[in-house]
């Protein structure tokens, strides 16, 4: 008995989820520090895909929170979900977005310090959708004033508008934010949101005039050609359909079925309203984003010198209406260079190559500055304007990793910004782990990783990284190009472990890396770059000429983002990559100074399929993102640490010394509890305040039998409260019981008594009755004959037949023998009624053809039981199977039925295909074009057919007609159909069923016989004697 309560404890235990081991081998861990081949990156993938498919999209790595994008709504974000996270200790509830914003705010508010979560994946992972949780969450948790509603609005709705100019379709992700940004929450000493502000970077402003083959430029085009009112697309000069701009129809899928830019737009101008636009800075903001469509339609043509002219000057002139700008003064700036000496300045005329280059440069610029303008504007709206002390939570979703086919420019400024937030979540994540450890009093063990700083040195180092030789190319003079680029860094930095050209490689390196393109080793492998537009996008230069058209435009948006101060600076602006590497370096400035949380997102597949897992490109993801670097950095000492009181309010109960209450100090209360659970010196240390486990197996065996024990405590304590329950109720309820039943005794004594007197009158007048049962009715058998006539009428309901077929009734009592048979008759009726009123026309008409059938061959042929139930046709042959010439022979007729036949010749009985086609008036045996016999039915003496099961028939024709060719002879398969069919039309009956033989006439005064007789198969043969034999299987009745 002992050993089954064994076995049914254990098996109770494997059924909770997190808690056993057979719940881990099903759904994984939810902390892959807690992984024991932490240091294996299929175990790692192995529990990422467990955890998916048990749409558990999310999993820590000590605070780092992992999601996995789920491609489908689970329903874990609702209002509930978020009241479910509040104030809760970060471990005690499973992985989620909202544990570390939470954990984020709390820290915040008890520790008055600044933080900030860093949101990181590629394209499709997800990285916007959890920074707008991240804002829900804070939204609906923070407390409120009605005050500070306004700024809590505008926080949330800054995202569309950002979404709206920043992010665009991609191959793949519909919504990709093609901007990185850094968005600060500021809260008071209340813990409120009263504020913030939002910093971008790298907008990617080549998509606005070029887009590869599926994907789209930035969601704003679209939304408003599709969703703004005709009024303002008349005044900006715009159609609604995308196809007619050149900078939106490049990558063809201008219209998207999973994008909604009507809706969106609404959502927009909402948000527009809320953020606090007037109704000028709309106008001007419309007419900047219409102005970039203008020009991507403007067209350059050479004239008879090689320079650049604009035929058709209709976009020119709307450009200038919308910027505010003269439409000659553009024109030219459009297709004319102004190069400044020491005393003059020149203006020379340019090719349409660089007139075209001139115009993409004009759209990339006032687009991308423009978006700079929104950012500040929203700036200003959620700027607040207390300046009593705040702290604040930062947000920064950006780009991760970037590895594709063709790695350009963008790419290589991605994962420099990649490889400087590794090697700031490296340190941060050591300097915690050092700083916990020297805390506690545990000695601190160096931990061996790859330092990731002589990469970022190789790319930034002044003077000798790879963006300094950049901008050494960009700005000296003669003619540089992104080959001598290339040549220089095989020069600088060619001898860098790090680095690697095709000129450089070895033999098998050389057949990865092209002639134009370099190499470098990052922290998440190999990444080839391609030098080709380097210099261009670094420079990124817009034509003096053209930024003096810019600058004294009346767009008020244009005259803040192109100052005058630019044209009277003579100082060359950095370029695009110092820029970056600049605002790089104080982003990080930023981070430093804040507590870091960190969310990695994974995308699952590239289809965006629910429930689909692709372990190579989770893989590449898991490399790129650098998880299991992070998570050695975790692992390197001690997989679990918690604090004293908590260790031991969880775990008390495992020892009878601990539970259930320890009155001793905490750290003396967990060394008895270990020691009583037998952890061995190498499985745990003692700090000042925590206790640190080293093995995953050593927590979850803790785990497991604290389940076991916490059932065993919880049946224990439940069986003694209700046994006390149960006695007090037992004695309670006995002495009620004894009560009632000396009462209810009674009461069922006298019922009884009344129940039986009533049951022996009624089984009295049931017997008389039924001895007077055969008499008048009367005092004596009425009420016995009422129950019968009752109990008939109830139980024929459920016999009554249901076809005119069904012949079954209820038998009746002999008094009801005469309503019975009344009672039949009706039903037989309306049986009869109902089911003639269902038979159709056409169902009438077959019928009559089947009675017609049964009068002629009903137990005269063989065969004709088989012919019952299958229906006859209206014809065997389609009217297009019939030769035209004979349709025209026989004229005006309709064809009322035809039927292949087989002719046997009179004389040779030689069988031939024909066709036995029936008309009104006559017979006609055909074939193909002929008609070979006219049977007119005022000529026909009779229709001949044997007794047996064979599809022979004769019809007879007058002998006295000398013109006649006798009569014909003929074998069909549907005979009954056929035969039927002809009796119908001649109106009278002329068949003759004969057995044994039958004489037909050859010719005038000539006369065969055609003898029938069985055997064991079918045959039609001409004898010795000159007789057509017809053979024919007997059938079995």
């Amino acid at each position: 008995m002992d050993s089954k309560k064994e076995e049914v404890r254990r098996k109770h235990i494997r059924l909770h989820m997190e808690g056993t081991l057979t719940a881990r081998d099903k759904v994984g861990v939810q902390d892959f520090v807690l992984l024991d081949a932490h240091t294996s990156e299929a175990a790692f993938v192995d529990n990422l895909r467990k955890r998916f498919k048990e749409n558990l999209i999310y999993t820590y790595i000590g605070t780092l929170l992992v999601s996995v994008n789920p491609y489908q709504e689970l329903g874990i974000y609702t209002v509930s979900q978020m009241e479910l996270y509040q104030g809760v200790n970060f471990f005690e509830l499973p992985p989620h977005v909202y544990a570390i914003a939470d954990n984020a705010y709390r820290m915040m508010c008890s520790e008055l310090n600044n933080h900030f979560i860093l949101i990181s994946g590629e394209s499709g992972a997800g990285k916007t959708e959890a920074s707008k949780k991240i804002l829900q969450y804070y939204a609906v948790t923070c407390p409120m004033t009605e005050s500070l509603q306004i700024a809590r609005d505008r926080l949330l709705l800054s995202n569309p508008v950002l979404e709206a100019f920043g992010n665009a379709k991609t191959l793949r992700n519909d919504n990709s934010s093609r901007f990185g940004k850094y968005m600060d929450i500021q809260f008071d000493f209340q813990g409120v949101p009263v504020g913030g502000h939002i910093i971008s970077y790298l907008i990617e402003k080549s998509r606005v005039v070029y887009q590869n083959q599926g994907e789209r430029n930035f969601h704003i085009f679209y939304q408003l050609l599709a969703g703004g009112e005709a009024e303002r697309l008349a005044y900006l000069g715009l159609e609604r359909d995308p196809q007619l701009y050149k900078y939106l129809s490049q990558g063809h899928c201008a219209k998207e079925s999973s994008l909604n830019d009507k809706n969106e737009w609404k959502t927009v101008s909402n948000a527009f309203s809320v953020i606090d636009f007037t109704e000028a800075d709309l106008e001007n903001l419309f007419g900047v984003i219409a102005s970039v469509l203008h020009l991507g339609n403007i067209c350059f043509q050479e004239d008879e010198q090689g320079c650049a002219t604009v035929p058709d000057t209709h976009e020119i002139k709307w450009i200038a209406k919308l910027l505010g700008v003269y439409p000659p003064v553009l024109l030219e700036a459009l297709t004319h260079r102004k190069i400044e000496a020491k005393t003059e300045e020149v203006i020379c005329p340019l090719t349409p190559e660089l007139s075209a280059y001139a115009r993409d440069a004009m759209a990339k610029a006032v687009y991308g500055r423009t978006f700079t303008w929104l950012v500040n504007k929203i700036n200003c709206s959620l700027v607040n304007k207390d300046v009593t002390k705040k702290t604040v939570i930062g947000l920064l979703d950006i780009y991760g990793f970037e590895v594709f086919d063709k790695n350009g420019f963008e790419q290589f400024c991605i994962n420099y910004c990649n490889e400087k937030l590794q090697q700031l979540l490296i340190e941060r994540t050591l300097k915690a782990e050092q700083a916990e450890y020297e805390t506690e009093g545990i000695e601190w063990e160096p931990i061996q990783y790859f330092n990731n700083k002589i990469i970022c040195d190789l790319v930034e180092e002044r003077h000798k990284g790879i963006i300094s030789i950049l901008d050494e190319e960009c700005i000296r003079p003669g003619p540089a190009t992104d080959v001598s680029f290339l040549e220089k860094l095989e020069d600088r930095v060619g001898r860098h472990a790090h680095f690697q050209t095709r000129k450089l490689a070895g033999p098998k390196g050389r057949k990865r890396i092209g002639w134009m393109e370099f190499q470098l080793l990052h922290y998440a492998g190999e990444v080839t770059y391609c030098t080709k537009g380097f210099l261009e996008k670094n420079n990124d230069l817009l034509y003096r000429h053209l930024k003096e058209v810019l600058c004294r435009s009346d767009n008020s948006i244009l005259r803040e983002c192109f100052l005058v101060a630019e044209l009277e600076s003579r100082r060359r602006p950095p370029t695009v990559g110092t820029q970056f590497k600049n605002s790089l370096s104080s982003l990080l400035e930023i981070l430093i100074s804040k507590e870091p949380s960190y969310i990695r997102c994974i995308k699952p597949n590239a289809t965006k399929e629910p429930s689909k897992f692709d372990d190579f490109l989770i893989r590449h993801q898991i490399k790129y993102l650098g998880l299991m670097e992070h998570l050695r950095v975790r692992r390197a000492g001690f997989a679990y640490r918690r604090k004293y009181e908590h260790f031991l309010q969880r775990y008390k109960s495992l020892c009878p010394d601990t539970w259930p209450h320890w009155h001793g100090p905490p750290g003396e209360g967990v060394q008895r509890l270990v020691t009583y659970i037998g952890y061995g010196p190498e499985e745990y240390k003692l700090g000042k305040t925590k206790i640190f486990i080293r093995f995953p197996r050593t927590l979850f065996a803790t785990e497991d039998a604290f389940e076991f024990s916490k059932h065993q405590l919880v049946a224990r304590i439940q069986a003694t409260y209700k046994g006390c329950l149960g006695r007090r109720e037992y004695v309670k309820k006995r002495r009620a019981a004894t009560k009632l039943e000396a009462h209810w005794r009674g009461v069922l004594a006298r019922k009884e008594v009344q129940r039986r007197r009533w049951a022996v009158q009624v089984i009295r007048r049931f017997v008389k009755g039924f001895i007077h049962r055969d008499e008048p009715l009367g005092p004596d058998n009425e009420e016995f004959i009422v129950f019968v006539r009752k109990n008939y009428i109830l139980n024929l309901r459920y016999h009554v037949p249901k076809n005119v077929l069904d012949k079954s009734w209820l038998r009746p009592p002999g008094i009801l023998e005469n309503a019975s048979d009344l009672l039949r008759a009706m039903c037989l009726r309306n049986l009869v009624r109902k089911y003639c009123r269902g038979v159709t026309a056409e169902r009438r008409a077959l019928m009559q053809e089947k009675v017609v059938a049964s009068e002629i061959f009903r137990g005269k042929k063989e065969g004709y039981a088989d012919s019952l139930n299958q229906p006859f046709a209206d014809s065997r042959i389609d009217e297009g199977d019939i030769h035209p010439k004979v349709l025209q022979l026989i004229g005006s007729e309709k064809v009322e039925y035809g039927v292949p036949v087989i002719k046997y010749d009179r004389k040779g009985f030689k069988a031939r295909q024909r066709q036995l086609v029936l008309t009104r008036e006559a017979a006609y045996v055909v074939d193909v074009a002929k008609v070979k016999q006219k049977i007119e039915y005022s000529e026909l003496k009779g229709v001949s057919t044997s007794s047996l099961s064979d599809g022979l028939l004769v019809i007879h024709v007058s002998p006295e007609d000398h013109k006649r060719k006798g009569d014909a002879v003929l074998q069909c398969e549907h005979i009954f159909e056929a035969v039927t069919k002809l009796v119908m039309l001649v109106k009278k009956d002329v068949v003759s069923v004969v057995q044994g033989s039958l004489q037909f006439s050859i010719g005038p005064g000539r006369e065969g016989t055609i003898v029938f007789h069985t055997g064991p198969e079918e045959q039609i043969y001409k004898d010795k004697n000159g007789q057509l034999r017809v053979v024919s299987v007997r059938r079995k009745s």
